[in-house]
C-alpha cells in the first residue's frame, strides 16, 4: 500500500527585519515572500531577537550561545539542518519543525518555537519556509511598492489585537 501524502505548499521567505511592537515593546521577526510584498509578524522573546539580531548582523560572540551550541552539536554528530518551516498556527500560537538529515540519510523533524528554529537557520545557513496556509490564517500584510509602507506596518500593528496575528507566547 503506498501511503504518500501531498506536503502542504510551503513557501521560502527572508528575514526582512526585527521590530518592537509599538503597544507592547515585545520584538517581532517579520517574514516576507521573496517575489511578493507579502510581511508575516511572528511575535518573539527578547533572547530569541537577540540571538537572530547578532547573526544578522554578524557579530561574533566570545562564548557559543545557545543557537551556535546547537548547531555545533548536530554539525559534531554528522547532521545537518536542512530547513526549518513555519507549518501551522493554533490558538494564536506559530509553531516550526527543523528538518534534519542524520549521518545515514534519514530524514527527522524536531518541533520548534519559531524564533529558535530561524535562529538556527541563520547559523546553519538552511532555507526558511512558511506553510501557505498559515500566510492566510495569520493575515499577513500585503504592501504596495510606492505607498509609506513603514507607516501602513506600524498602523496595521497597532490596530490589530495579539490573537488576530497570533502573538508569539512564551
Amino acid at each position: 500500500m503506498n501511503d504518500k501524502r501531498e506536503a502542504p505548499a510551503q513557501l521560502e521567505v527572508e528575514i526582512r527585519g526585527l521590530i518592537l511592537d509599538p503597544v507592547s515593546n515585545t520584538p517581532i521577526v517579520i517574514l516576507k515572500k521573496p517575489d511578493e510584498n507579502l510581511f508575516l509578524p511572528i511575535w518573539i522573546g527578547v533572547f530569541e531577537a537577540n540571538a537572530i539580531a547578532l547573526q544578522l548582523e554578524g557579530v561574533a560572540t566570545p562564548r557559543p550561545m545557545t543557537h551556535d551550541l546547537l548547531r555545533a552539536v548536530i554539525t559534531v554528530m554528522g547532521g545537518r539542518v536542512e530547513a526549518v518551516t513555519v507549518h501551522s498556527l493554533v490558538e494564536s500560537t506559530f509553531h516550526a519543525r527543523i528538518a534534519l538529515r542524520t549521518p545515514d540519510g534519514q530524514f527527522r523533524e524536531v518541533d520548534a518555537r519559531p524564533s529558535d528554529a530561524i535562529a538556527l537557520a541563520l547559523r546553519c545557513g538552511a532555507p526558511i519556509r512558511v506553510a501557505a496556509e498559515v500566510f492566510r490564517e495569520a493575515h499577513a500584510l500585503d504592501l504596495r511598492e510606492g505607498e509609506d509602507n513603514e507607516a501602513r506596518l506600524r498602523e496595521w500593528l497597532e490596530s490589530l489585537t495579539p490573537e488576530q496575528l497570533g502573538k508569539y507566547k512564551m
